[in-house]
């Protein structure tokens, strides 16, 4: 029997509480005949979803308004006022949001054929999301996108999110995941991103830790475009954050940067596709895990040049620092290209703390932990330093310390 059907037979119970829920989705027969990932699929060779094979994954039930307001405040305490949409449990909660002009909530409605197995999941599954077009030249400024979950027993949210931009339009989204209680997280993201446009999107995923969160991006960018992202994994048991973006036109740029911050037993994937699709594109692509405990990072990373994309710059590194003797990561990345005059790298470094600089910290006078934090500091700083928004960059800054604080204690 091969690793596959291995890993499909061990997932068939969360398989079968999906299958009842899917009514008469025309995603069913997909999600029927594939099941859920699985290692033999080689996008998943180094994360399997065993852990969910003995979970059983009801639909989700909307919390009160009292109840949802008290778990925004204990989960996101520091979310500022301004344009935002808030779901608990996968249902739009009004009274928690401020939604702008342009932003439509949509209930569940018929999605056209997936074929991915996150979105064919999905699809199966959803409840709707936002819809958001930014007009021809108008900076739409903030909005946040932020969805909670709270849980006695298993559960499971498919939220569904499209965002447009017409040509010379501007949008920075910060989307935020947050729970607590065991629950499958399974959010799809598109942006389509016009002439001229720009987007940035910053994550951040501080899911509970016995949560499970798939996530699934997916973007267009057309000539001079650009679409600028970063992701901070902080939470979860399970966690993967995949990529897929494809530049279209001439001058796009994508850029697809991270930082995993891993302790306990988690497990972190973060997957990406970069396409080059037109000639004189950019891409850049860095991150960083940090990684304690018995905790399991993987970085797959791909670029890929077809023919046409001459003059393409396309760079990517992934660094991996190890924390302790139980700590892992896979590391992957890959360059496919088939255009002649194109400049592309690719890299990965793993490591355990420099005992000299740790030496030279702690001969200055520097506590031990206070000179470890120093330099993972440093470390995370060439990542967190790609976040052009100050304010949103140092949000993220303050998560970091707080983990910090957290292992220190």
């Amino acid at each position: 029997m091969s690793s596959g059907a291995i890993a499909k037979k061990t997932e068939t119970r969360a398989l079968q509480s999906f299958l009842k829920r899917a009514g008469k989705s025309a995603a069913l027969p997909v999600l029927k005949s594939e099941g859920l990932p699985h290692r033999g699929i080689e996008a998943w060779h180094y994360t399997s979803l065993r852990v969910l094979e003995d979970l059983d994954f009801a639909e989700a039930t909307p919390l009160g308004e009292v109840d949802a307001q008290e778990l925004l405040r204990n989960l996101v305490p520091d979310l500022t006022d301004g344009p935002r949409v808030v779901f608990v449990n996968g249902f739009f909660m009004p009274a928690l949001s401020s939604l702008p002009a342009g932003v439509t909530v949509v209930e569940r409605e018929a999605v056209s054929a997936e074929t991915h197995p996150l979105t064919v999941l999905n699809a199966a599954l959803g409840r709707g999301g936002v819809r958001f077009h930014v007009p021809e030249g108008v900076d739409a400024g903030n909005l946040a996108i932020v969805s909670l979950s709270s849980a006695e027993h298993p559960i499971s949210t498919h939220l569904r999110h499209e965002i447009a931009l017409a040509p010379g339009a501007r949008l920075t989204l910060l989307e935020i995941h947050a729970g607590q209680g065991t629950y499958l997280s399974n959010p799809v993201l598109r942006f389509d991103v016009s002439k001229a446009a720009s987007v940035r999107h910053v994550k951040l995923q501080a899911d509970s830790d016995t949560s499970f969160h798939l996530a699934f991006v997916e973007g267009n960018v057309a000539e001079e475009g650009t679409y600028d992202s970063f992701t901070l994994t902080l939470g979860g048991r399970l966690a993967r954050h995949e990529v897929r973006c494809a530049m279209r036109g001439l001058h796009g740029n994508v850029h697809v940067n991270a930082a995993q911050i891993l302790d306990g037993e988690r497990h972190a994937d973060l997957t990406s596709r970069i396409t080059h699709a037109a000639p004189h594109c950019n891409s850049r692509q860095t991150v960083k895990n940090v990684i304690t405990d018995a905790a399991h990072a993987v970085f797959q990373g791909k670029i890929e040049v077809e023919r046409i994309a001459q003059k393409t710059d396309g760079y990517q590194m992934n660094q991996a620092l190890l924390l302790s003797d139980r700590a892992q990561i896979d590391s992957k990345p890959e360059l496919e290209i088939y255009a002649d005059d194109v400049k592309c790298s690719h890299g990965a470094t793993i490591g355990a703390l420099d005992d000299e600089q740790l030496f030279y910290l702690r001969s200055r006078g520097i506590p031990e932990i206070e000179a470890k934090a120093i330099l993972v500091r440093a470390f995370l700083g060439d990542a967190l330093d790609l976040i052009v928004d100050e304010g949103l960059r140092s949000w993220l800054d303050a998560r970091v310390d707080a983990w910090w604080a957290k292992q220190v204690n």
